[in-house]
């Protein structure tokens, strides 16, 4: 069970870097030669775009977020797999992302998975791969108190 705790802790981690904008902390929640697997949903592109690098997906990741007001992932169940020092699992996300539009602030949910690869290493369990599935979305007015 030490295994599935660290592993339900660093999904947790990945969330709070994100919704706090902490690059240099979401990059040492990967392996250095992770990859992050963008679905056509996000990237508006018609195909899948991949980031690689723990570094670089960072980066990417807190710079598509940092126009937004605020976000919120919300990580819900989680089901593991684990064979010894590798790991998949499947986690639930809701994902807000509150933005300032014309007639006040809208949140636009994003309900998701992320299909995830693990290995354990010297520094603990990192993402070797997360790929992001988008199930459907939502677009609603929401209150921002002062």
């Amino acid at each position: 069970m030490a295994t599935e705790f660290a592993l339900t802790e660093l999904t947790a981690r990945y969330a709070q870097a994100v919704d706090r904008r902490e690059a240099a902390t979401l990059a040492t929640l990967f392996d250095p030669d992770a990859t992050f697997v963008l679905p056509p949903a996000l990237t508006g592109t018609g195909a899948a775009t991949e980031l690689h690098g723990s570094d670089a997906l960072a980066s990417a990741v807190v710079d598509a977020v940092t126009h937004l007001h605020s976000t919120r992932h919300v990580v819900h169940q989680q089901v593991l797999d684990v064979d010894g020092s590798t790991a998949s699992g499947e986690t639930y996300c809701t994902a807000h992302h509150v933005y300032s539009g014309r007639n006040g602030f809208r949140d636009n949910r994003i309900a998701l998975r992320y299909h995830d690869r693990y290995v354990l290493g010297d520094s603990g369990w990192r993402f070797a791969r997360r790929e992001l599935v988008v199930d459907f979305s939502e677009d609603v007015p929401v209150t921002v108190p002062d």
